[in-house]
């Protein structure tokens, strides 16, 4: 029988018009810009060329060989058990938080939108430092992102000092009181157009694993006993407290604070059950705005929640995208 090959283009649902993952990957390319990928590629059992998505170190050689070859960055690397998150779905969180701020200017221009004067807070931006890369390459905005986590502030620091392009356009702060998201970070007259969010899921160690052992159990159809994270991850990238919904309450406490010094605060949501108290939480917060946008991750089905405070002729007059 005849080997399939490695080009077969099998176009993925309801990626974002902008999103350069629509296909198949391509990994005769993606080994030309990255060779270290090639000792993991083989053929599947369908005879295309794949890696095994369970083993990290092979997550690790595709995401560099995605990022070097759609978004031009020429070193990346995160340290053993740290997240190395899927590249297409941070890219759809990027491209979906762009056609956020393209509705506040109101505009329906059919060009390529770049926002080379926009600045964008990341929460959370880890080891990966993967949305500040994205959003810059795509976009052309500029980032501060925030943690809590030595190792991952000094990696994402290192990955921006070894990429020429972006090493003017990013900032990484670390966040010193563990008990606040914004407050220490935001700086005086400072002024963001958009805030970013990928916080912890879970509310426990237990609850993560438990999670992961369902989704190998889907994925290889038997029980796994000592799941390993193929994408990674630690403590606080993982899990905190409450979980999510208590993560997103003290970011939108914290957003009240500071309701006009960002444009739009936007965070994934990844239970669809905690999209309703979330806004029950932003009505008593008397935002302007909200907005809950569809996000697909893979073959999940997720969401962005985003609010503002701003009217919308206040929105209008803020942006500052313009098209090419």
């Amino acid at each position: 029988m005849k080997e399939k090959s490695s080009r077969t283009k099998e176009a993925k649902p309801k990626l974002h018009k902008r999103s350069k993952h629509h296909n198949r990957y391509d990994f005769d390319e993606l080994i030309k810009a990255f060779p270290g990928l090639g000792v993991f590629v083989r053929p599947n059992k369908y005879g295309n060329l794949s890696v095994d998505f369970f083993d990290p170190l092979a997550v690790k050689a595709l995401n560099t060989a995605l990022l070097k070859r759609y978004y031009g960055v020429e070193f990346w690397d995160v340290p053993d058990g740290y997240l190395c998150p899927p590249i297409p779905g941070r890219a759809e969180y990027i491209h979906q938080a762009a056609d956020l701020l393209l509705s506040s200017n109101q505009s329906n221009n059919p060009k390529v939108p770049r926002g080379e004067g926009l600045k964008c807070l990341d929460i959370g931006v880890g080891a990966n430092c993967i949305y500040p890369l994205i959003g810059q390459a795509e976009y052309g905005w500029s980032f501060v992102g925030t943690d809590i986590d030595d190792v991952a502030i000094a990696n994402a620091s290192e990955i921006i000092a070894k990429n020429s392009r972006v090493s003017s356009s990013i900032e990484i702060r670390k966040q010193v009181n563990q008990e606040q998201i914004l407050e220490g970070i935001i700086k005086e007259d400072e002024q963001f157009d958009l805030c970013i969010c990928n916080p912890p899921f879970h509310a426990s160690q237990e609850e993560a694993l438990l999670g992961t052992k369902r989704k190998l159990k889907n994925l290889k159809g038997q029980d796994v006993e000592d799941p390993v994270l193929n994408f990674g991850g630690q403590s606080n990238e993982l899990w905190c407290p409450g979980g999510e919904v208590a993560f997103i309450d003290r970011l939108i406490n914290e957003s009240q604070s500071y309701a006009m010094d960002v444009l739009w605060y936007t965070t994934l949501v990844s239970k669809e059950a905690n999209v309703e108290g979330i806004m029950i939480k932003l009505e008593k917060a008397r935002v302007a705005d909200v907005k809950v946008l569809p996000l697909l991750l893979g073959n999940k089905k997720s969401r962005i929640v985003a609010w503002t405070y701003f009217a919308r002729a206040q929105q209008k007059a803020w942006s500052k995208f313009r098209w090419s």
